[in-house]
């Protein structure tokens, strides 16, 4: 299922190693490496910007998406572009939480642009940074796209790095996946703050 294009679908299972970076000035704060460690995205944040946009970008530092915030919502709604526009029609898909009150294990219900009304998902993510994983999923039915797992190690917080491994299955569109995680990311890192 292509979300952002055929090129970002295989019909095996991808196996993705995922980078934050904590504190970094340049080339980004999300890596994004195949099995191999070959480089396939990494995400820019602003440094200082009243926007809250992030950008993710291929290997050559093409705009794949740009993953923008909305800070007036009381569900963390955020909304996701082609390349580096924020105009409506170029929306790929738009996420929030399910319901405002949500402690710990935060569930977020993702339409895509086509999806107007909003009254079903076409995704949903379970998952807490707590329990270190998380799942996402078509639909509002139990059917997995793909899984996160989150692993410290105490070399990757000395040298303030976070590590993801993700599992997308056959034939989801695995940048649509890395946006998501990117986002929950944030939300994860936002509550923590609370």
């Amino acid at each position: 299922m292509a979300i952002v294009s055929p090129n970002f679908c295989a019909p095996y299972p991808i196996d993705l190693g995922i980078v934050r970076k904590v504190m970094t000035i340049t080339d980004g704060n999300f890596a994004v490496t195949d099995v191999n460690g070959n480089l396939l995205f990494k995400v820019k944040e602003p440094l200082f910007s009243l926007s809250d946009k992030r950008i993710l970008l291929d290997a050559s530092d093409n705009p794949i998406l740009t993953l923008k915030e909305n800070k007036v919502s009381l569900h963390d709604r955020w909304q996701v572009f082609r390349g580096k526009s924020t105009n409506q029609n170029d929306l790929v898909y738009t996420l929030k939480r399910s319901s405002m009150f949500q402690l710990i294990k935060p569930k977020l219900d993702v339409f895509l642009a086509y999806n107007k009304e909003m009254k079903e998902c076409d995704f949903h993510v379970k998952g807490s940074w707590i329990d270190r994983s998380s799942v996402v999923y078509a639909g509002k039915s139990d059917v997995i796209v793909a899984q996160m797992h989150k692993k410290h190690t105490a070399q990757s917080i000395l040298i303030g790095k976070s590590n993801f491994s993700v599992t997308v299955y056959p034939n989801v569109d695995y940048a649509f996946i890395v946006s998501l995680i990117v986002i929950l990311d944030d939300i994860n890192r936002e509550d923590s703050k609370d």
